[in-house]
């Protein structure tokens, strides 16, 4: 009964006319960076989120437009990867391998109409998921001390890597990176400062929005100005969209199971979207009868892939609202926007603020019915939207990432910083290095710290306190694992080779 009064709070305020606005401009904007490739949704919402605070908006109402753009983005990454054979990003990679051929084969309009009725399915159970899970969740963190949560902590940075990293070192190294950024300003025990070279804009620290756009954002630019917008245009015509519910119809199983792949790797911080996209994808061609028809046009290896990462978009969601632990890199941008916001993700949020979480997951119900309307009879719109020249995109996401940083902070040297940020994060994709383990270890390198204060200050300078409760020692156990495992199973998790463009 409490949840249904919850909902019924949440939905008090989602049905509002502004908040149906926003989270409508939300999903169709989402869909527009989705399906731009290489943009994709940690860019779109970091993008966003200067935009948000510099139009005044209150917690409610920035949460509601930019979840509504993480989910239109996970939508419409399925566009560009089934007409163009480049992945939106990186969640949508599975979706080429049976996409693009059907739309070679003819099938284009099926292709997109199963695709965005999969991650329909996919999202609208993960948010039932989460509002069934997340208040349980919640629960059973207030049992969770300093050495708990410094446990959970190095779980996240253990496990973001994951099996979507090529090199583990490579992710500690981004990891430490990240921790060291957050160490930058004023001690908070002593007062005195820290890595900042004298440099007085230095004291207060790293502003983690700053890091945040200049890793994704502008580093994107940097990469789009060196190969040039290649690949801006649409090579397949789209003929008369129709609803194929034949194809649908043996397409539901996989939905479902896809679904509840992605959700489970979701809630696994660090797992994220990517992970449950795979794992859908080798699921459903594990257990269906025509094996050999993936990778050539099977409806089911498009159904799967999508339903699991759009799935794993709502699952990501319920660690970072009950631990403040983000299970994706978008998730960590949306933590990002709570702490500047001055809300606390963790157990207490759901009793100190439910107004905040379930009109969030209110919208996040009406956003997907919303993007469900959007992404079939209006899939022609966003099909245009993909053959706009580089030309045109760069300079308007280099605007709103410069103009969106300064209406916050200012400060011209906070626009020098991001600039900075801008070709670390160009740097470290050359070298194949991740950003978001650098954006984590900003966002959680103080909170980790003085969650090691406290627990060395309660058992006095005693380091096996860390290993004091079995939360902590699974946690522990889980970061060992999480860490080691993809080195030992990569070579059976290998992603398939994806077929180049134009590939007959």
């Amino acid at each position: 009964m409490d949840i249904l009064t919850n909902l019924e709070l949440g939905f008090s305020i989602a049905l509002s006319p502004y908040t149906l606005m926003l989270a409508l401009i939300g999903c169709f904007v989402g869909t527009i960076i989705g399906a731009l490739p290489g943009l994709g949704p940690s860019n779109g919402v970091a993008l966003l989120i200067p935009i948000s605070f510099s139009m005044g908006f209150d917690a409610i109402e920035a949460l509601v437009l930019l979840t509504s753009v993480y989910y239109g983005a996970m939508y419409g990454g399925r566009i560009s990867s089934i007409l163009l054979n480049i992945p939106g990003d990186e969640p949508a990679m599975m979706t080429t391998l049976d996409g693009y051929p059907m739309a070679k084969q003819g099938k284009a309009g099926d292709a997109l109409v199963v695709s965005g009725v999969a991650s329909f399915v996919g999202a609208f159970l993960a948010t039932i998921g989460l509002m069934l899970l997340a208040p349980m969740l919640s629960r059973v963190a207030f049992q969770f001390g300093p050495a708990e949560y410094f446990a959970l902590y190095l779980l996240a940075f253990c496990t973001l890597g994951g099996v979507g990293s090529n090199n583990q070192a490579k992710s500690a190294m981004a990891a430490c990176l990240g921790l060291g950024i957050a160490m930058i300003g004023l001690d908070k025990t002593t007062g005195m400062p820290r890595f900042t070279f004298g440099e007085l804009h230095l004291m207060d620290g790293i502003d983690f929005l700053v890091a945040i756009v200049g890793l994704f954002a502008v580093s994107e630019v940097f990469h789009f100005i060196e190969t040039h917008g290649k690949d801006s245009a649409i090579g397949i015509k789209l003929g008369k969209i129709s609803i194929p519910w034949k194809i649908l119809g043996q397409t539901k199983g996989a939905m479902l199971r896809g679904s509840g792949i992605g959700f489970v790797a979701g809630i696994l911080p660090g797992a994220g979207a990517s992970l449950g996209s795979f794992l859908a994808y080798m699921a459903e061609k594990s257990v269906a009868k025509d094996k050999a028809t993936f990778g050539t046009g099977n409806p089911k290896g498009v159904a799967a892939p999508e339903a699991g990462n759009n799935a794993a978009a709502g699952g990501a969601l319920i660690p970072m609202l009950t631990l403040g632990v983000p299970g994706s890199g978008t998730t960590a941008v949306l933590l990002a926007l709570l702490l500047t916001l001055n809300i606390t993700p963790g157990p207490l949020l759901f009793s100190e603020r439910p107004e905040v979480v379930w009109s969030l997951i209110a919208s996040l119900l009406i956003a997907n019915i919303m993007l469900l309307i959007m992404n079939v009879p209006m899939v022609k719109v966003f099909v245009r939207i993909l053959s706009v020249p580089s030309w045109v995109l760069l300079p308007g996401v280099t605007m709103v990432a410069f103009v969106g940083i300064y209406s916050l902070t200012g400060s011209s040297f906070d626009m020098l910083l991001m600039v900075a940020f801008g070709v670390l994060g160009y740097i470290c994709r050359k070298l194949d290095i991740p950003t978001v383990p650098i954006i984590l270890g900003i966002l959680l390198g103080n909170a980790m710290e003085d969650n090691l204060r406290r627990a060395m200050v309660l058992s006095d300078g005693d380091w096996m306190y860390l290993l004091s409760s079995p939360i902590s020692i699974s946690f522990w156990v889980a970061a060992v694992l999480g860490f080691a495992a993809p080195v030992f199973l990569r070579q059976f998790l290998r992603k398939p080779a994806l077929p180049t463009i134009g590939e007959n």
